[in-house]
């Protein structure tokens, strides 16, 4: 069975629209990520700015950023997921969300109004912050009538999100889900990963030489899947723990090589066969050197490969669905020469770490991109990588 990713909808720290988030990845635009203090100490931030769409009143109960976020996606894919209501009926299409934060901003802010007044704000419910709230509302907004859940694991909750969707299509119980991700900038996250020491002095570098930690982004990604044709094909999904550390990852790699041959297997496609490689690439010290081994064991050092967070920041939960849709943008591009994402991080390259092929501003394929595999890894070891290829 065929599965077709049908349709993209998403907005980063580089864009709100499609062919704006292209044209300033593959220009190793930057100027998405600031420097703010809007969560306490200051710190660079990937963040959104969009005039997000408004909750309607009669979902008032939901009405938070990350869910505002999920309705300015959806609208971007609002035809397509008509379309498929109309011809499979509201009872066929199924939700299935990664988040890591969900509306926690809300309960944050509530919590701050309780601390001042005495009492919760009026507007706040506890649903804003729930997990699983996101997937929720979508269907409730879209009418959609099939299994609806959101899922959590941390950095690769929507990547998680594409397997689960994979399954309901190939189980019978659904023929179309709005399958992907977001997450939204909030204090816990931010100050969460400054107490790991996990947060960069300044702008993020992945696999530089002077690296020192991640910039929290926020993003939202949203894919039609289904079994109609459509311009990109989800070809291999493949997941493994290694459950070394809570927040280190193994510095064997073991478990993480065996996620991206999983996916190659489940493909039917060799290491060789893989055009573009997105790294999970978070800039932090411990995690570049484990996956440029890995990556190097597995792939060689040809292998065209940059990790997109130096532009992005990193978007948590919502990291795997946005980043397989830059690769999504790139197989739906007719670009001959197949200009690349490059790896962007304002410093030398770590010469002590296994070597890649890390793709510089400007670099081309020199020919149409063709398949691409997308990297993403979690606290507690949760891996995963999916393989996409052009229809």
């Amino acid at each position: 069975m065929n599965l077709y990713l049908n349709d993209l909808g998403l907005l980063c720290a580089l864009g709100n629209t499609k062919t704006e988030v292209l044209a300033r990845l593959r220009s190793g635009d930057r100027s998405g990520l600031v420097e703010s203090n809007e969560f306490g100490a200051t710190q660079w931030l990937g963040q959104i700015v969009a005039e997000l769409p408004e909750i309607p009143a009669k979902d008032s109960i939901y009405n938070c950023r990350n869910n505002r976020l999920l309705l300015a996606a959806l609208s971007q894919i609002q035809p397509t997921v008509t379309k498929m209501i109309k011809q499979f009926g509201a009872d066929r299409i199924g939700i299935v969300l990664g988040t890591s934060t969900s509306g926690v901003h809300n309960t944050e802010l509530a919590l701050d109004h309780l601390a001042k007044n005495g009492a919760l704000p009026e507007q706040f419910d506890y649903k804003q912050q729930q997990m699983g709230a996101g997937a929720d509302f979508l269907a409730d907004f879209v009418g959609a009538q099939g299994p609806a859940y959101t899922i959590s694991t941390a950095c690769s909750s929507s990547g998680k999100a594409f397997a689960s969707a994979r399954r309901l299509i190939r189980l019978g119980l659904c023929d179309a889900v709005i399958v992907g991700g977001a997450d939204s900038l909030c204090g816990l996250t931010t100050n969460g990963f400054a107490s790991l020491d996990s947060i960069s002095t300044g702008l993020c570098k992945p696999f530089g030489q002077h690296r020192d930690g991640i910039n929290v982004g926020e993003a939202v990604s949203l894919f039609v899947l289904s079994t109609e044709p459509g311009p990109v094909t989800l070809q291999g999904i493949g997941a493994t723990s290694d459950a070394h550390h809570f927040s280190a990852p193994d510095p064997e790699a073991t478990q993480v090589i065996r996620a991206m041959q999983l996916a190659l297997e489940d493909a039917g496609k060799s290491p060789a066969d893989i055009d573009y490689l997105n790294l999970h690439g978070t800039a932090t010290v411990l995690n570049d050197a484990m996956e440029s081994k890995a990556v190097n064991q597995l792939f060689g050092t040809t292998l065209a490969a940059s990790s997109s967070k130096g532009m992005t920041g990193h978007t948590l939960g919502a990291a795997a669905a946005l980043e397989l849709g830059f690769c999504w943008l790139l197989l739906t591009n007719d670009d001959e020469q197949g200009v690349l994402i490059p790896n962007i991080n304002d410093d030398d390259t770590d010469t002590t770490l296994a070597e890649l092929a890390l793709i510089e501003t400007g670099m081309r394929l020199g020919r149409k991109i063709n398949t691409c595999q997308s990297n993403s890894f979690a606290f507690g070891g949760s891996n995963l990588s999916i393989v996409v290829a052009r229809a």
